[in-house]
């Protein structure tokens, strides 16, 4: 079977591990897979070719009608978590197959790795960006506003792109370029060296480098 892009995971937390240097290394573990081939996607038919895969099993009794007639086709069991990988050839994969950790990836492999961050809500300037704010004392009125946004002969607008206040988080990242530290096939458990986006739980999009 040829190696998927990716694989699909959650977060459990953060720990720390030792190399053979003694060296404290901060990891994040993660449950990866495995995942459930669910649809072959092709060029002729969808435009694009990919595999649709499915993450952590879902009772029988909390899923839709819907949800229950696509999943009959890849053996009946449901998924809370249905994502697409783009590969070269899905005729090269069954549905209903299962993809597991050891098969996608490898120790010291760099992979990215894309998740939902925590929403913070609305926030002015100096935690969403990071700005100083003005002087603390009494007689300072200015303390935490963000100044000047534009100008006013020309261009007569605020520019785009300009940090001001507004939604924090809640968004998609992707962190790259991350070390795999170790993988533990009989728990489906990755360490990756370094934070991952997402709170524990977090449902997780991995993928390789290559």
């Amino acid at each position: 079977m040829p190696k998927t892009k990716g694989i699909l995971g959650r977060k459990i937390g953060m720990t720390r591990v030792y190399n053979e240097h003694g060296r404290s290394i901060p990891v994040t573990v993660i449950e990866a897979g495995p995942c459930t081939i669910l649809q072959k996607k092709t060029v002729k038919k969808e435009g694009y070719n990919a595999i649709q895969v499915g993450f952590l099993e879902k009772k029988q009794t909390r899923m839709s009608k819907p949800e229950t007639g696509h999943f009959k086709r890849s053996g009946g069991k449901g998924f809370y978590h249905v994502r697409e990988f783009r590969v070269a050839d899905p005729e090269a994969y069954d549905i209903g197959q299962q993809i597991t950790l050891n098969e996608v990836l490898n120790i010291g492999d760099k992979i990215n790795i894309s998740g939902r961050v925590k929403g913070r809500g609305f926030q002015g300037v100096m935690k969403r960006h990071g700005f100083a704010g003005g002087k603390a004392s009494h007689g300072s009125g200015f303390h935490r506003a963000p100044g000047s946004i534009g100008c006013s002969a020309y261009p007569g607008r605020v520019v785009k792109g300009k940090k001001l206040p507004g939604q924090m988080g809640n968004n998609i990242i992707t962190q790259k370029n991350l070390t795999i530290v170790d993988i533990r096939d009989e728990e489906n458990v990755l360490l990756v060296e370094g934070a991952v986006p997402g709170a524990k739980n977090g449902l997780l999009s991995i993928y390789t480098k290559a």
